[in-house]
């Protein structure tokens, strides 16, 4: 299992209904972030590649997905310069296989 419903358990206290809440603001959101960060990388916007990855960050670290939160964190970071094109469109195929990997298991095992 590449998450961890650890810190929104934590914070969920056994409400079943927050918890699902949060998985579902996170399959309504993250796939859109996801599609607009690659957008933005292929039209050289790092503006809106530094936000984006920035906006994702908080998103997977509340489920755990340290991985994938170090490669939005690399992003985030990389976006501030449009020197870092090479390098960011290296790391993003990682960052939106593991999404898509936590997004199909989310779906299976919350039944979306």
């Amino acid at each position: 299992m590449i998450y961890s419903l650890d810190k929104i358990n934590e914070m969920a206290e056994g409400d079943e209904d927050f918890i699902k809440s949060v998985v579902s603001v996170f399959l309504e959101e993250v796939p859109q972030d996801i599609k607009d960060l690659e957008i933005a990388i292929e039209n050289g916007d790092y503006e809106n590649v530094y936000k984006l990855a920035h906006k994702i960050k908080p998103n997977v670290d509340l489920l755990g997905m340290e991985q994938s939160r170090a490669v939005a964190l690399d992003i985030e970071t990389l976006g501030k310069s449009s020197e870092n094109k090479e390098e960011i469109e290296k790391k993003f195929p990682l960052l939106k296989k593991d999404i898509h990997q936590v997004i199909s298991e989310l779906k299976k095992d919350f039944d979306f």
